[in-house]
């Protein structure tokens, strides 16, 4: 049987290499891909990328997939304070599933309590680094910046450039 994983992207201005470079990698590897968003239809990038959903948010069910993974980009923002996003988030922990996050997408995890004394990045600039401040807020050891970091089931990242170490990842932590 094929493992399944959850992408989780903003309808609105996900990051698209973050979406479509983890996405080839994972369908290539044999893994079956779920689109999930708040709402049906096409999602649409930063850069205009095009993504079909499958599914909704508040209608996904953690114990079907083996894998959930929350896509960045400035859209990524939304699902915050979203309470979809915070029970998936909780659920994949509860249940021992691969739980993915990359760019800004890592504070959803931290907003829901579960990256406390976890290692973990997240996007940051020279003139931003408010997405670390929360994590390292929230109880993240965020004390080694790297491009993709795993700690158990937990697998943050810090943006496009690592998409695609991201990917391959998530890809080892399922096999």
């Amino acid at each position: 049987m094929k493992k399944k994983i959850a992408l989780i992207i903003a309808f609105r201005d996900f990051r698209d290499e973050e979406y479509f470079e983890p996405k080839e990698i994972l369908e290539k590897a044999g893994f079956e891909i779920t689109t999930v968003s708040e709402k049906m239809g096409p999602a649409m990038g930063v850069y205009g990328g095009e993504a079909e959903i499958n599914l909704l948010l508040s209608e996904l069910k953690v114990h079907d997939f083996d894998a959930v993974v929350f896509v960045g980009g400035s859209g990524a923002s939304r699902y915050f304070e979203d309470k979809s996003a915070r029970r998936i988030v909780l659920e994949a922990v509860l249940e021992n599933k691969v739980l993915g996050a990359i760019c800004i997408a890592p504070t959803i995890l931290a907003l829901a309590g579960v990256l406390k004394n976890k290692k973990a990045t997240a996007w940051s600039s020279n003139m931003d680094k408010s997405f670390i401040e929360i994590l390292k807020k929230e109880g993240a050891d965020y004390s080694t910046p790297s491009a993709v970091v795993i700690d158990g089931l937990i697998i943050t990242a810090n943006g496009p450039e690592a998409a695609t170490a991201f990917a391959q990842a998530i890809l080892d932590k399922l096999k």
